[in-house]
């Protein structure tokens, strides 16, 4: 029989346990060991029975166990030192506090997915667990960030494989009460909400449910509430499922009902408001209309209001390519705003023509969230040095004029949550060395560029610790496989060759991700007779394990997963290569520590940044990939192997393929299976132990999650503070009438004359060139606009590289044409092809980069060629 209705019944804890309850609920628990074994000695079998999950086990602990852990002193003394800990942690001073106050008072944090933990499935991949890992890292370092995203009632898919190895998706019901939440409260004790309104005369209503996250508080929006037709209950259902309308509801209500949430979070606990929104991705960036639409009922006007909340915004981009931007039809977006339905005090086509993509090759009839975005922050980053670069290349187009370098997009390599993601017997080592304190500091707060202490650390100790999480891993595969197969139907008696998968002696290679057909999950299949050849050598084998889900869209990526888990079920190669459904959190925890080498061959450069191969790396595990994302920036011999790439302009993508994996076959026959198992004189692969210590004390802690959030409080968060403390009513009116009328006059902006105090075109090194230039400024005046001299080497079509900019003054009043005199010295500091430009561009002490308004003047073809800028 099947129930018609279903509670959630909570257990009531003992009075000395109800510490319990608090540990539970704060997300801490799941980067801090002790709190952790603290509740699996509560009780093994339920601990492991509810998939580590606190909550779930409370729910399920037989109120006669309860009653003797209130009894047992020993366990008492315990649970006081572990909730002593938590209190420490909430209410102490951590790094942010020790900083200059001009820092930020509070920071909103929105991303459209976190990954936390397994026990609150909330994620589909790296986006999500990066936004975790920005919270966890957050909450360490003491920085007052508020995050905001959506409850999926149905999460993100869990993955199985029919019996021929297709994927299949199940959505299992969450039912928040069952989760590590809390709702938030009205002081009468009703369930706080927002609305957003809909055309029609409609309303689209949420609660807020709240994630505690160490420090961090994560406001959760859920639809499925009763006031709500069936259609909006619907809104929040699936992580990045649905039509275009539904994912345009969902944005909608991250970005303005996240606003929303956050004031209303702020007015019932006190938590000083937001002076910085940071907007992981374009998903969330409809929060600057709600803050425009804010300011506006206040009675500013829209132009004055836009600049106000673009002083205090951060966009982060995640994509490098045109594909992975959410972008909707004009008319959808039009129908969602106006007078008939939300931000209704504000002119649709003003809504409109920030997601216009109003550059070459743009869709003028689509809405594009991340050209809106960037046009609503005043900063924005890339998430590596060479993601920089490929999105200030991508979206140059909102800049015309400018160099790609010059697009005021710069970059955050991001990081991950070491207390996380190392396992625990690799925290144990590093603590006996140097203590448990400061071990947790150089894994959470960072700041050193090597862990020098990994160097007293014995060979035989790393070698034994390796060993150990690599049998570790070999019995959760044998688990996960087990299961995997009985679900694709098989019976007891057809899997005894499980217990044989994979070998703890063995070279153990991992590859896990999502499969978009740019990370290449088959690759290592491109020859299958040299893949197999090295997983069976006799000598020297290697073993594979692979995990990664399709969007459940994305029949191309099902294929590709088919095609591996075809080759994975061949009875000569099953025990050394294996395909584990369901990525996830859990499953990763294992994985990242117990493989020695970790895979990674996307096509370049279309890795924004890939952070799993940084987990693995803070376990030791050497990394083997294609240059891309954080690989191409830190990138040594000493911590892996670089993987070749052949993405010249004319190579055929099948030939590229059969390249780069040729190039993988031999990296693995000649270089990396060599050093695992070549042995020195003590008996152990003292070459490969190097490598894993180097990996450790000089990679490590460049990928801390903790160095990733220094670097956004001090490069972008705090310089958004004080833009927005600097931008008032009136501070941000005037630059609004400035923006306008530079605009206005811009055409009549021009370079006259340009001459200099040598005329040939030779000159030597050191010499100094006087540089003199009339311009025409039309109704603007000097301090309007900088005019500045450009130089650099030139190349054969005279494009001027790694540019110096000198400013030019102006000399005395304009002429009787209205001309204005600027002049400046120019140093001839390199050798070799050398040329220069003058431009103008337009300045305002509020500016936050001189080619925020994507305009420029310079000579015109006519004044080149006559003035013969080039310099040989």
């Amino acid at each position: 029989m099947k129930a018609i209705r279903r509670f959630t019944v909570r257990p009531v804890l003992p009075d000395p346990l109800r510490p319990l309850s608090d540990l539970a609920r704060n997300l801490r628990w799941s980067w801090h060991t002790e709190t952790r074994d603290l509740f699996q000695s509560v009780d093994p079998e339920r601990w492991a029975a509810s998939g580590r999950d606190p909550v779930r086990l409370l729910g399920s602990v037989p109120p006669a166990r309860l009653a003797a852990l209130a009894e047992d002193r020993r366990f008492l003394r315990r649970l006081a030192a572990v909730a002593g800990d938590l209190h420490d942690y909430m209410t102490g001073e951590r790094w942010y506090q020790a900083q200059p106050e001009e820092l930020p008072a509070a920071i909103a944090y929105f991303s459209p997915e976190f990954g936390i933990t397994a026990a609150l499935p909330q994620y589909s991949g790296g986006l999500g667990i990066l936004a975790g890992d920005h919270l966890k890292a957050a909450s360490d370092l003491g920085v007052p960030l508020i995050g905001v995203g959506l409850l999926y009632r149905h999460g993100y898919f869990r993955q199985t494989l029919s019996r021929d190895g297709w994927q299949q998706e199940h959505y299992p019901v969450l039912d928040p009460n069952e989760l590590p939440l809390v709702l938030l409260e009205e002081p009468d004790g009703t369930p706080a909400q927002v609305a957003l309104a809909l055309p029609g005369g409609k309303q689209l209503r949420a609660r807020i449910w709240l994630a505690q996250v160490g420090r961090v508080p994560l406001l959760m929006l859920d639809s499925d509430v009763e006031e709500n037709d069936l259609g909006e209950r619907g809104v929040t259902d699936r992580l990045y499922g649905g039509g275009s309308e539904h994912r345009l509801l969902q944005e909608m209500l991250l970005g303005i009902g996240g606003v929303r949430a956050v004031r209303t979070y702020c007015r019932l606990t006190g938590h000083p408001a937001p002076e910085v929104f940071h907007t992981n991705e374009g998903h969330a960036g409809f929060l600057g209309l709600e803050r425009i639409a804010e300011l506006c009922a206040a009675g500013s006007d829209f132009d004055a209001a836009l600049e106000a909340v673009r002083s205090g915004t951060v966009f982060t981009t995640h994509t490098p390519v045109p594909a992975g931007i959410d972008r909707f039809d004009r008319e959808l977006v039009a129908r969602h705003f106006g007078p008939d339905a939300e931000l209704p005090r504000i002119d649709v086509q003003r809504v409109l023509r920030l997601g216009m993509e109003t550059y070459p090759g743009g869709e003028p009839n689509l809405f594009n969230m991340a050209v809106m975005g960037l046009r609503l922050a005043q900063r924005a980053n890339g998430v590596s040095l060479l993601h920089g670069n490929v999105s200030r290349e991508m979206f140059s187009g909102l800049w015309p004029g400018f160099d790609a370098d010059e697009v005021p997009i710069t970059s955050v390599t991001n990081g991950v949550h070491a207390p996380t993601w190392v396992a625990p017997e690799v925290f144990r080592l590093g603590a006996r060395q140097i203590g448990v304190q400061r071990a947790e500091d150089a894994l959470t707060v960072g700041g050193s560029d090597r862990w020098d202490s990994v160097a007293d650390i014995p060979d035989q100790e790393i070698w034994e610790l390796r060993r150990g999480l690599r049998e570790q891993l070999v019995t959760e595969v044998r688990e996960r496989l087990r299961a995997s197969w009985r679900q694709r139907g098989a019976g007891t008696a057809e899997l005894g060759w499980i217990d044989g998968v994979l070998d703890p002696d063995v070279l153990t290679i991992g590859f896990a991700r999502r499969v978009p057909s740019y990370k290449r999950l088959t690759l290592m299949l491109r020859d299958r007779d040299r893949l197999m050849d090295l997983l069976l050598h006799s000598e020297r084998p290697v073993q594979i394990v692979v995990a990664g889900k399709a969007h459940p869209a994305d029949d191309g990526g099902k294929r590709l997963v088919q095609e591996l888990v075809r080759f994975a079920d061949d009875p000569r190669v099953r025990h050394r290569l294996v395909f584990l459904p369901d990525y996830g959190m859990a499953m990763a925890q294992k994985l990242y520590p117990g493989c020695d080498i970790w895979l990674n061959n996307p096509l370049r450069p279309l890795e924004a940044c890939g952070t799993s191969g940084m987990k693995a790396a803070l376990n030791g595990c050497l990394n083997l990939s294609v240059l891309d994302g954080w690989w191409d920036e830190w990138f040594q011999p000493d911590f892996g192997w670089a993987i070749p790439t052949a993405d010249g302009v004319g190579t055929d993508p099948d030939r590229r393929d059969d390249i780069e994996a040729a190039a993988l076959y031999d990296l693995l026959e000649q270089r990396v299976t060599p050093r695992f198992y070549e042995r020195g004189r003590s008996g152990l692969p003292d070459r490969w132990i190097e490598m894993v210590r180097r990996t450790l004390s000089l990679l490590g802690p460049k990928v801390l999650a903790g160095r990733m959030v220094r670097e956004y409080v001090e490069r972008l968060y705090a310089p958004a503070a004080l833009a927005h403390r600097s931008m008032g009513v009136d501070a941000a009116r005037e630059l609004a009438e400035w923006k306008g009328r530079v605009r206005g006059a811009w055409p009549g902006v021009t370079v006259d004359h340009v001459e200099t105090s040598v005329s040939e075109a030779l000159a030597e090194l050191g010499t100094t060139l006087g540089v003199r230039v009339r311009v025409g400024l039309g109704v603007l005046g000097p301090d309007d606009v900088d005019v500045q001299v450009v130089s650099g080497r030139v190349d054969e079509e005279d494009r001027i590289g790694d540019a110096t900019v000198v400013p030019l003054k102006p000399v005395g009043s304009p002429g009787e044409d209205g001309r204005w005199a600027y002049e400046g010295a120019l140093s001839l500091d390199r050798t070799g092809p050398f040329g220069y430009t003058v431009r103008i561009l337009p300045a305002h002490r509020l500016l936050a980069s001189s080619a925020e308004l994507g305009l420029v003047a310079g000579p015109s073809e006519e004044l080149v060629e006559a003035a013969g800028l080039l310099m040989r």
